[in-house]
């Protein structure tokens, strides 16, 4: 429990699917009058249609707390076994893993609905959505030709003041992990000094990132490649364009948005239920053809959205790294950032 107070206080200072109906814990049986408690690190602008959907097909009551993923991770690590929540459906596979052992093992027919690259080793989580780090660019200044391969170019300080990033959000973090892993906690923190001696502009979140370089306030911006589409629904004609990372480089991770169930969960069953749900294929085809964001399906036979790159098509992009491997790094991440300067 003390690493875990560590993490809490470290995060302070940075700033189902249909069918029969399922047995909730200690009653033997689901009714609609049962409320699911679930701790969301998505955002409530993207996730409230599938929590929607899933109170009106199953008449279960849902309950969410919104905040970021890494931020929810350190409070029911503090919550321990009092937690009230059920599930936690969060950004990024670090937050979820920091909190592994406080997760009960998932069926392994739900985990089987993934491949085992986007799910936990020890079947406590399960992506429920893929994302890739991209370079987000305003098209008006630059041509793709013109953008960095390597997030490690961009310290040329010809890129001074017209970066974009978002130091206290899940994805950077993950990004940051994966980077650390990858070529080393001395080579990350020398990027990361380095970035920051080119004056980057710092947004609490992805979104505003990709609407300031489609304001032109800034020019490139290191976000998931989903936030293009969120600001392209309210801007079509906005001038930004994602580049795909080529090769291993850290800026090219693919990662997930994940779900596990808390261990001794009150309505367990109904959080069975629930990620079930996230993973049935009429929700896989929500980030397809209904919301605005554009995450890549994680079940097979699902197509992504036009435009966004297939897994095959991303296959061997990016560092590799063991997305397990990101919930022990996590604390380590975010000293390293508040070490450098990009938190406080």
């Amino acid at each position: 429990m003390t690493k875990w107070i560590g993490l809490l206080l470290a995060v302070l200072a940075l700033a189902g699917c249909g069918g029969d109906d399922g047995e909730s814990a200690g009653t033997g049986e689901t009714t609609a009058s049962d409320t699911l408690t679930v701790y969301s690190g998505r955002e409530e602008e993207i996730v409230a249609p599938l929590f929607e959907r899933f109170e009106e097909e199953t008449g279960i009551d849902v309950e969410v707390r919104y905040a970021d993923s890494a931020e929810l991770a350190a409070t029911i690590a503090e919550e321990g076994d009092n937690s009230p929540a059920d599930v936690f459906f969060a950004q990024d596979p670090g937050s979820l893993g920091s909190v592994d052992d406080q997760l009960a093992e998932l069926p392994q027919s739900v985990l089987d609905r993934v491949d085992e690259e986007f799910r936990d080793r020890d079947g406590r989580w399960v992506g429920t959505s893929g994302r890739a780090r991209v370079i987000v660019f305003n098209t008006d200044e630059l041509s793709a030709a013109e953008v960095p391969d390597s997030v490690f170019d961009l310290t040329d300080p010809k890129w001074k003041s017209r970066i974009g990033v978002a130091p206290t959000n899940a994805s950077f973090q993950a990004f940051v992990t994966a980077m650390r892993l990858d070529v080393g906690d001395d080579r990350t923190k020398e990027w990361l000094e380095a970035l920051k001696e080119n004056d980057p502009k710092f947004y609490e979140k992805n979104t505003p990132i990709v609407e300031a370089v489609a304001a032109g306030e800034i020019e490139v911006g290191l976000v998931n490649h989903y936030y293009l589409y969120l600001v392209k629904e309210e801007q079509p004609d906005a001038p930004i364009e994602n580049k795909y990372l080529p090769g291993d480089d850290p800026g090219a991770l693919v990662s997930v948005a994940g779900a596990g169930i808390l261990d001794g969960a009150e309505h367990a069953d109904a959080a069975e239920r629930f990620v079930e749900f996230l993973l049935a294929d009429e929700q896989q085809r929500f980030y397809t053809e209904e919301a605005e964001e554009a995450e890549i399906p994680l079940v097979a036979g699902i197509e992504p959205k036009e435009g966004v790159p297939t897994l095959d098509e991303l296959a061997g992009r990016g560092p590799d790294v063991d997305l397990s491997s990101f919930g022990g790094e996590l604390e380590k991440t975010l000293e390293l950032l508040n070490e450098t300067g990009y938190t406080s």
